[in-house]
């Protein structure tokens, strides 16, 4: 396929890039350290001051995830960027702290949850089509009103929009910690001991501290006040019980979970949801299919939560845009154990990398990878399992998986049964990768209403 029929990707390094190319990339964009072998090999290993190995063979990498998750935790690189924002939380914690932490939490996300939360996620887009609306022909950054309509939604399923709490300014602080500390440091590649200070990181220290007490706040606020009528995610995390210990979460735990679901919660279907208008408005037919199931489903009426299972190829879209671009394009392991995988030696303190972006492309897996092709997750039973990864998998499987989804869907669906939208010649995204795979300069499209 001629290279102009595709959607934007970053080219995989064709030259082995050294140390310091390496470092200059991560810093740059974590993806142009993938190498073209990622995309053909099941496996590929080498040495920047640590022992590194790229698993892309899903066999290898189910051990990995799920029969021996205990024997690779997340690698120290990111637990040294994340644990000053969002402490122990359940995206960082592990073994024991972990499980207990993620059977209290479980119930939050049960399906009966989620599912009572669709007029929320409604509301919000209908929202963002009066925005957009009244851009009129002016191109605008999908990427913006994506990113403030899965923030509307959080920020009303986290504190039921109160104002004794200010979510958005807890989010800019924790974008302010991500952007001068989330980048990879030489001291982490060189493998340095974690005790040694980051500088970046010591920097943005004062503002972590600012929004973590005004987390605190707000919780000791609602457990004196109590849940409303219908309770809310902080409500909900605040009755939680491990079933098996009693334990609750302590104010620090409450806080560090919160903090973890308001970013993860909002940031990764922003992304989903603005690359899916782009591969939309790239592939003028997908985006006319699309809305004639939309119209078929929902005729003049409102899009609601229970037409999710009735918009299958609008499933499809969203689906293939996380494997064109999934919000997290490396997973990052440390080996704990010795261990082989596709018959290669795995060493104590090896980082094993699951380079999810490039398991996505990889030519054994997939037909015509680089392509947008929606229609290939018709039949999901003929995708391997671990070769499509958009959420993790095994039991650290991303626990707001079903939430992401509905919330990307019905967005998808209000947004696109009133607007057409189109690219903008000259301004395509690029995709980059920092902590999530982002497009840098945003996505540039116009919507002419229906």
């Amino acid at each position: 396929m001629h290279e102009s029929s595709l959607p934007a990707y970053v080219p995989f390094a064709t030259e082995p890039l050294g140390i310091l190319g390496s470092l200059k990339a991560a810093r740059r964009n974590l993806l142009e350290i993938l190498p073209e072998l990622a995309v053909r090999q099941p496996m590929v290993s080498g040495k920047t001051g640590i022992r590194w190995h790229m698993v892309m063979d899903p066999d290898a990498i189910r051990r990995v995830l799920l029969e021996k998750v205990d024997d690779y935790p997340k690698s120290r690189a990111t637990k040294n960027i994340l644990r000053p924002a969002i402490g122990d939380s359940l995206f960082v914690a592990e073994g024991a702290h972990w499980r207990w932490q993620r059977r209290a939490a479980a119930p939050v996300f049960s399906h009966r949850n989620v599912q009572a939360l669709a007029p929320i996620m409604t509301a919000a887009a209908e929202r963002s089509v009066e925005r957009i609306a009244s851009a009129g022909d002016r191109a605008i950054d999908v990427l913006d009103e994506t990113v403030r309509t899965t923030f509307d939604v959080i920020a009303e399923v986290t504190f039921s929009g109160e104002g004794s709490f200010d979510p958005d300014a807890v989010h800019r602080a924790i974008d302010s910690y991500i952007a001068a500390a989330g980048r990879i440091s030489l001291m982490d590649m060189l493998g340095f001991p974690d005790w040694l200070p980051r500088p970046s990181r010591m920097f943005s220290g004062p503002v972590v501290k600012q929004m973590k007490s005004v987390a605190d706040e707000a919780i000791e606020a609602r457990r004196h006040r109590g849940a409303g009528d219908i309770p809310d995610l902080l409500d909900l995390l605040l009755a939680g019980v491990d079933p098996e210990t009693q334990r609750r979460m302590n104010t620090s735990e409450l806080r560090d979970n919160l903090l973890t679901f308001i970013v993860a919660g909002h940031e990764t279907t922003a992304l989903t949801l603005a690359w899916s208008l782009y591969l939309c408005a790239f592939d003028q037919d997908v985006q006319a299919r699309a809305r004639a199931e939309i119209a078929a489903v929902a005729g003049d009426g409102a899009i609601t939560g229970e037409m999710v299972t009735q918009l299958p190829y609008l499933r499809q879209i969203v689906d293939e845009a996380l494997r064109l671009y999934p919000p997290a394009g490396i997973l990052s392991r440390t080996a704990q154990q010795e261990d082989r995988l596709c018959g290669r030696e795995i060493r104590r303190g090896d980082t094993v990398m699951i380079p999810v972006y490039a398991l996505h492309r990889h030519h054994q897996l997939w037909e015509d990878p680089n392509a947008f092709r929606p229609e290939r997750f018709a039949n999901r039973d003929a995708i391997n399992r671990y070769a499509y990864l958009p959420f993790g998998d095994g039991p650290r499987i991303c626990i707001g998986a079903s939430f992401a989804i509905q919330e990307a869907v019905l967005i998808l669906a209000v947004l696109l049964k009133r607007f057409r939208f189109d690219l903008v010649e000259g301004r395509p995204p690029e995709p980059v990768m920092i902590l999530t795979l982002r497009p840098d300069t945003g996505v540039w499209l116009t919507a002419e209403a229906l």
